[in-house]
């Protein structure tokens, strides 16, 4: 009885406990993409385009992590923008945030004609991912990436871009 008693304690417990959890995935369209990177109140912003497919965009993803994660950068926001098809949200994109713990502001861009919308992020993108793109909106300063990067240099360039842009 008291074996039984302490499973059914144990089970009790562990139904209660957290569960860590990643943020929601929003889908966004161009024009939310427009308002995220044109937005003048908010400050430094990280923004880094990707996909679930894509095997470089996988493997500095925990860079921007550990970005978000690091006390010396906690007036920037990293946002990550999935290029995945909005039709793989739940498949792919929620399940990777999960399993990879993920806690960034993650949106899936629901809009695959690229052609139309990626000059709006940088005239100089060929359309290729990794993407990244540092803004301040206040100064309105930009800086685009497109390329993978080591987080030695994801974080030299971040802080370049900090001290450049500071009154």
């Amino acid at each position: 009885m008291a074996m039984k008693f302490s499973l059914t304690v144990l089970l009790v417990i562990i139904l209660n406990m957290p569960t860590p959890s990643y943020d929601e995935v929003r889908i966004i369209d161009v024009d939310t993409l427009e308002r995220i990177m044109h937005d003048p109140e908010s400050g430094i912003r990280v923004i880094n385009f990707w996909a679930t497919w894509c095997k470089p965009c996988i493997e500095e993803l925990p860079y921007f992590e550990a970005l978000r994660d690091n006390p010396a950068f906690n007036e920037v926001e990293v946002i990550l923008i999935s290029l995945d098809f909005s039709s793989d949200l739940n498949s792919r994109v929620s399940g990777f945030m999960e399993k990879n713990d993920i806690h960034s502001t993650v949106y899936l861009l629901d809009n695959t004609d690229y052609n139309s919308w990626i000059n709006k992020v940088d005239p100089t993108w060929s359309g290729a991912i990794p993407a990244t793109l540092m803004i301040d909106g206040k100064s309105g300063e930009r800086r685009f990436f497109e390329k993978q990067f080591k987080f030695d240099e994801l974080e030299n360039e971040l802080i370049d871009f900090i001290t450049k842009t500071k009154p």
